[in-house]
């Protein structure tokens, strides 16, 4: 889907709650790994690889100077990768630690060793967000969570290029860390030369 698709999507669900879920979602996203410089693992199920969200990720990171958000995609068969990429398997997820961001999108409620290694990486420090089953025990443990149950008006396909996109949108910079010192002249610079503010 393209921009132009997604602004018509938008307009569609005007007045909707998705757009601000979605935004919100999406800046939960952006705050974890612009915050601490990257560290985005994405995963999915046996079933179900969010291969197309990656892509758009990596696509919204190229556009918006944001290269934090180029994910890693996580896979659960790491015999069958696509050319050029090196696969990276579950145990990646239980060695995530404090600074690193573990996104979980499925469509339904998962168990076994994908929820003890998500359990693991939450223990390890690593922020949990998930996008797909409205509740259930992954759902319990993620920070942040966006809820895409089925027989909704939008499918987990369509939310995901909506919080890819708002998570490519350049609002207000997130702060990261100390400022340096060119940065604190600048908005100096900026106090110094605003007009006075009005009195009436």
């Amino acid at each position: 889907m393209d921009a132009v698709r997604v602004a018509l999507l938008r307009e569609v669900l005007a007045g909707t709650e998705w757009l601000g879920a979605t935004r919100r979602f999406a800046g939960a996203l952006r705050g974890s790994v612009v915050s601490y410089g990257g560290g985005l693992l994405l995963v999915g199920t046996p079933a179900y690889e969010p291969w197309h969200l990656a892509a758009h990720l990596v696509d919204e990171a190229a556009w918006s100077g944001t290269p934090e958000l180029a994910p890693t995609l996580v896979r659960h068969d790491t015999r069958a990768s696509g050319p050029g990429r090196l696969p990276v398997g579950l145990g990646r997820i239980e060695a995530a630690r404090r600074g690193e961001t573990l996104l979980v999108v499925t469509p339904e409620e998962v168990g076994g060793p994908l929820l003890e290694r998500v359990h693991d990486a939450r223990r390890g420090g690593a922020k949990v967000l998930v996008l797909g089953p409205g509740e259930g025990e992954l759902v319990s443990m993620a920070h942040e969570s966006l809820a895409v149950p089925e027989g909704l008006e939008l499918d987990l396909d369509t939310v995901q290029h909506l919080v890819s996109a708002a998570a490519g949108e350049n609002g207000v910079p997130v702060a990261r860390g100390r400022r340096r010192f060119r940065d604190r002249l600048a908005r100096l610079a900026d106090v110094l030369t605003a007009p006075p503010p009005s009195r009436w």
